[in-house]
């Protein structure tokens, strides 16, 4: 897209004249009256010069880190990002903000690659994004050398370390920006590190002394939960019925359950797709596009759909199977809830997960199979936790949290303990008996007595514990089992089928009498709460944020953008909530820069202004609708004097109103209100005696109240236009 694409480019200079601060920045253009923690500390940084990396949660507003200090800087800012479907968006969204931006990569004609070169050199750009391997080509190093160069921001940093989760060897070349264009300062930004990884970016990129930002990882507005792994299917429809009308992402492990899933989804009923890497090209583009554009609701996905979604009212994420390390599911966790409201998150966990990860890493045997090995034991450790989820997840991340989150299922239904030693002993006792070759189905089948093939063939049968747990099911079994091996009672022995034998405090529970403290299952999700009815302010509340919706919807199609790029949905609430009549009003609208305002107020205001019209006809009183009863009367022909009458309010309170409305664009002629010669006597009294604080009794007392105060406001109004 070039910079003539970009609404409002060419005010760009003329907006900027007059803000001087990150916080002038941050309201022009975003529509935001404060930075979130860190984000201006930050920008500081950068514009002072110095190098800075930056570890900040994704939904946590890393791009207004690097795009408020390419508006205040003098040059262009290059933005190297891993994803051509994350440079469009973004791009798209800072045209929507008024910001002059492009993108540069390979699905470009040279002429258009041509259009943005120059476009960089005439410095009509404030933001140019390109992709690592389109940076390190000799003829783009030649182009960037005849720019003038503000910054470089590395988006995904963790990308180019080998400690990293998600490491991509092009990005280790980036070292050599510092090299090329020592004096330019860099910015590095990620979602997800840990302290390895961090120390690693710094090196790599050659920074020089830089600032480091960590940002806290409590999303305190994700909720976090993890069920058993037995009847998934049924459970994710349980919980999409809790949640009608919501985006989310299912991801699950396999291309083939993406779309086995997805096609169940869409059977019973539910707005469903699936996407993963090996669709083609084009159906993989067009079903990411119908996500972002809410035309398709669910997305059951493979994590090849994930760095390039910027989208912002994700409501949910589910995991159909485990991940296979911390970092990755914080990252995918953190796809839900950007706009900050709440949001839910699930994982479904089974000790098969966890095996299918060993064979797979088996089988491909990587470099540093023993870190990834570790990383899996850590997010297994995760799922299996009886203490709060958050404060595994944080300390994880080096961030203490001192108390329990309040916001995990561990929370909100604490574990309750229980003596299992005696569980303990059974299980040790038969998995011995049976020369430590079992797997975890067979001992279970073994302990519950059952005259399966493989138990019947093993002579397992005649053992002195065949049966000792009948008394149990087979899921409690597996969840003792498996409590027993993240406490080292039993491990796996992953080289040997995984079998399962005696681990380090097996024998102080056989032969010692070690007390076992062990939790009891929870089989199935808890029914969803009874919601309390609605009061009639929230319905009419929800009634007006789906109108808002409807229309965001509407607008964004016509764009050819993702709703979410026109306005968030807690901007929609916002609106809702403050129920805006004028421009100066929606001004106030956390989320409401001056480009949107100059796009999009009309239509807004005229569906807030329609809505709190029919709420006043059905005798409600909602914010703004005072102005607007003055408006329908005045429209009607009649006086300030016979509307104050009509609404038993003062005649100074109706002249103020219709004030408002003449600031707020309403076609109202003030001056045909007043006699000429009356509206020069109350002026010069006004410049004689002043308006302390706004107050007009001195100006009324020094007219001898010859004039009522209506006149008076309405000369006032009329001399601050």
């Amino acid at each position: 897209m070039l910079l003539t694409d970009a609404p409002g480019a060419d005010a760009q200079g003329s907006a900027t004249t007059t803000l001087q601060t990150p916080a002038d920045y941050l309201k022009q253009y975003y529509g935001y009256d404060r930075f979130r923690p860190m984000q201006e500390d930050i920008v500081r940084s950068i514009v002072g010069g110095r190098d800075t990396v930056v570890l900040m949660p994704t939904g946590g507003g890393k791009s207004v880190c690097f795009q408020i200090p390419a508006l205040m800087l003098p040059g262009l800012t290059v933005v190297i990002s891993p994803l051509i479907a994350l440079m469009k968006d973004q791009v798209g969204a800072l045209h929507m903000n008024g910001i002059p931006a492009a993108y540069y990569n390979s699905t470009q004609t040279s002429r258009e690659q041509h259009a943005i070169e120059d476009d960089c050199l005439k410095g009509k750009l404030k933001l140019l994004y390109v992709s690592p391997e389109k940076l390190l080509t000799e003829a783009f190093f030649e182009f960037l050398k005849h720019t003038n160069l503000s910054l470089f921001a590395i988006d995904e940093a963790h990308c180019i370390s080998s400690w990293g989760h998600d490491f991509r060897p092009e990005y280790t070349q980036l070292h050599v920006l510092k090299e090329q264009f020592p004096t330019v300062p860099t910015i590095a930004l990620t979602a997800t590190a840990d302290k390895l990884t961090r120390a690693d970016i710094a090196t790599r990129l050659g920074m020089v002394d830089p600032a480091v930002f960590i940002s806290s990882f409590n999303r305190t507005n994700l909720s976090l939960k993890v069920m058993p792994g037995q009847n998934r299917i049924q459970q994710i429809i349980r919980l999409l019925q809790q949640k009608p009308n919501t985006s989310g992402i299912i991801y699950c492990l396999s291309r083939k359950s993406t779309e086995s899933l997805a096609a169940k989804l869409q059977e019973k009923g539910f707005n469903a797709a699936f996407y993963h890497a090996k669709m083609d090209p084009a159906d993989r583009a067009r079903t990411q596009e119908a996500f972002l554009r809410d035309d398709v609701r669910i997305m059951c996905a493979t994590i090849a759909f994930g760095m390039g979604i910027d989208k912002s009212n994700v409501r949910w994420v589910i995991h159909y199977n485990m991940p296979k390390n911390i970092e990755s599911f914080y990252q995918e966790i953190g796809r839900a809830g950007r706009d900050g409201a709440d949001a839910q998150t699930v994982l479904f966990y089974s000790f098969a997960d966890v095996a299918t990860y060993k064979d797979m890493l088996a089988e491909n045997n990587p470099a540093n199979l023993g870190l990834q090995l570790a990383k899996l034991e850590r997010m297994q450790q995760y799922a299996d936790a009886h203490t709060c989820r958050r404060q595994i997840l944080l300390s994880y991340f080096s961030e203490d949290l001192p108390e329990p989150c309040g916001n995990c299922d561990v929370c909100r239904d604490p574990r309750v303990t229980f003596d299992g030693t005696i569980l303990a002993q059974k299980a040790l006792s038969a998995m011995v008996r049976t020369g430590e070759r079992v797997p975890m189905n067979l001992l279970v089948d073994i302990l519950r007595g059952s005259r399966s093939q493989a138990v019947m063939q093993g002579g397992y049968d005649q053992i002195k514990t065949y049966g000792a747990g009948r008394d149990l099911r087979f899921e409690e079994w597996r969840s003792y089992i498996h409590q027993l091996i993240n406490i080292g009672v039993i491990e796996v022995a992953y080289d040997q089928h995984y079998a399962l034998r005696r681990g380090i405090l097996a024998d102080a529970v056989l032969k010692n009498g070690r007390k076992i403290e062990l939790v009891r299952p929870d089989d199935a999700p808890k029914p969803a709460p009874v919601e309390k009815p609605k009061t009639k302010t929230e319905v009419n509340r929800d009634e007006l944020f789906e109108q808002l919706r409807t229309l965001r919807k509407q607008l964004a199609d016509e764009q050819n953008v993702p709703p979410y790029v026109i306005f968030t949905d807690t901007t929609l609430e916002d609106m809702a909530r403050q129920k805006p009549t004028t421009p100066d009003a929606l001004r106030n609208v956390s989320g409401v820069g001056e480009r949107k305002l100059q796009l999009f107020g009309r239509q807004f205001l005229a569906t807030i202004t329609n809505y709190v019209r029919g709420r006043v006809q059905a005798g409600e009183k909602p914010k703004g609708s005072t102005q607007l009863q003055t408006l329908d009367l005045f429209n009607q022909g009649m006086t300030i004097d016979e509307i104050a009458v009509e609404r038993t309010l003062k005649s100074s309170s109706i002249a103020s109103h219709l004030v408002q409305l003449a600031r707020a664009g309403y076609d109202i002629d003030l001056v045909s209100l007043l006699d000429p010669i009356e509206r020069r006597e109350i002026e010069k009294a006004i410049r004689e005696v002043g308006l302390e604080e706004g107050r007009l009794k001195p100006v009324f007392e020094y007219l001898n109240g010859r004039y009522d105060y209506a006149k008076l406001t309405l000369v006032v109004g009329l001399m601050e236009q």
